[in-house]
């Protein structure tokens, strides 16, 4: 058997997506050679996922010219030779412009590559007594839905280095379909859960083909829930339920509701996130903050004033535990249902004259942006992080927002008053409201998401 010992450890992209071939260092003398076949460390900083293999298998091919394939599996799996040398061949069948691109290379104990879940493998022995093993990140399961190609297809039209009328084929693989009847392998679901809150609404027209899931038939409190899905099928989880009765949180029952959906129920998240190698995107709040900083930037620590603060604030450090994770903070929320807004233009037309807080400044975040925001993230892979999304512009307070929703209906909008918090809310057994709430954007800004300007979104959410 004839080795590669001077190869260097480098990563080679290929043309199909995720596909990527390893070079392994091999130093060998007299007595034979060692390789460090998956090191994790030293694979990411090449730039490879973090693999987290569940299962190590072996496949010994005592033939030359023992040729298996071309089968795509529903997880990631990192292929090596231990001894011999095969002649691979790798054909993109996942759903996408690169379906039925195909890569070949042929690998020795120097030379590993790593699969991703839907790109279809095969493989040809070169030499006799050849073995190479591979390391999956799920577990093996007859339930599994593979996706599989012909050896032959004329398509693809792979050069064997040995005729296939020539070498040991299963009837299994002669059987397989030409890649004009292959069924592409369809990405890892998303997953957005609290389905009908105000963003989940709103994640609707972003993600039409997610799967979305309520209260009733996925409580995020209760352990059976997350018993209840096979989580290797899901690549994305849109955290959107959350427990948000700020003032109702400072009483006994809504202290531990808090704590429960916005806490213990992330901390499931998060075991579940980073089992499965997910990407998980949560929703937070400008009320992990104090409110006595001009403007809040992503590093900022954090400093809950109340209880639902210090829920989403415990939430998020929870969140960033996972590997792959994308917290988006947010202020002063509007989507579909009651909210402030509504309720302004609701008191115009009524007559009322409101007395609004004006000490509290901020910006709105309208649903719909946070929405834009969390497919632009995703779409464009940027580094996972916290970053603030909320409507752009000049910050304005509680009662000039009043204002604006009353001009912007027709209405005189000096029939708005202000009042400070303290007064509004004297008497009141209320939560404590951090009073800057404004955030800083550049983060987001800088992976080439454009805030809109939030009266301008104020006033296109009156029209329609």
């Amino acid at each position: 058997m004839t080795i590669r010992h001077d190869r260097i450890l480098g990563a080679t992209r290929t043309s199909i997506p995720g596909l990527v071939l390893v070079d392994l260092p091999v130093p060998g003398d007299n007595r034979g050679w060692f390789k460090e076949n998956w090191q994790r460390e030293k694979l990411l900083a090449l730039g490879l996922p973090d693999l987290g293999p569940v299962q190590n298998n072996i496949s010994f091919n005592d033939a030359v010219g023992t040729t298996r394939g071309i089968h795509a599996e529903p997880w990631d799996k990192y292929v090596s030779v231990a001894t011999g040398r095969i002649f691979g061949a790798w054909v993109d069948l996942r759903e996408g412009p690169t379906f039925g691109a195909v890569v070949t290379a042929e690998l020795d104990p120097s030379r590993a590559i790593l699969v991703p879940r839907g790109v279809g493998n095969s493989y040809q022995t070169l030499e006799a007594d050849t073995a190479y093993t591979y390391l999956v990140n799920a577990h093996w399961s007859p339930d599994a839905e593979y996706t599989f190609l012909n050896l032959a297809d004329e398509t693809a039209a792979i050069e064997w280095p040995i005729p296939l009328d020539q070498v040991e084929i299963s009837a299994k693989d002669l059987a397989h379909p030409r890649l004009a009847d292959v069924v592409p392998m369809k990405p890892r679901k998303t997953l957005v859960l609290g389905g009908n809150g105000q963003l989940g609404r709103a994640l609707r027209s972003e993600f039409p083909e997610a799967e979305f899931t309520t209260r009733a038939d996925f409580d995020i409190t209760d352990p059976a829930s997350w018993t209840s899905k096979h989580w290797k099928d899901y690549g994305v989880i849109i955290n959107a339920a959350a427990y948000t009765a700020v003032d109702a949180a400072e009483t006994p029952d809504g202290r531990r509701d808090a704590w429960a959906a916005n806490v213990a129920a992330v901390a499931e998240l998060a075991r579940v996130a980073t089992a499965n190698g997910i990407t998980l995107v949560h929703v937070s709040s400008d009320y992990v903050f104090d409110g006595t900083v001009e403007v809040h930037v992503e590093d900022e620590p954090v400093s809950p004033l109340g209880v639902y603060g210090q829920t989403k604030a415990a939430g998020d450090a929870l969140v960033a535990t996972v590997p792959q994770h994308y917290i988006l903070r947010t202020s002063w929320v509007i989507g579909e249902g009651n909210n402030f807004v509504r309720t302004m233009a609701s008191l115009a037309e009524r007559g009322a004259d409101p007395s609004v807080v004006d000490d509290q400044v901020g910006r709105l975040t309208f649903a719909d942006d946070i929405a834009k925001a969390i497919q632009h993230l995703l779409s464009a892979a940027a580094a996972a992080g916290i970053y603030n999304v909320s409507g752009s512009g000049a910050p304005t307070s509680w009662a000039d927002l009043a204002a604006e929703t009353f001009r912007l209906t027709g209405h005189d909008p000096a029939r708005v008053t202000g009042t400070t918090t303290a007064e509004y809310f004297a008497g009141k057994q209320v939560a404590p409201r951090p009073l800057r709430s404004t955030l800083d954007l550049t983060k987001i800004t800088a992976t080439g998401f454009e805030p809109v300007d939030q009266l301008r979104s104020l006033a296109a959410y009156l029209r329609g």
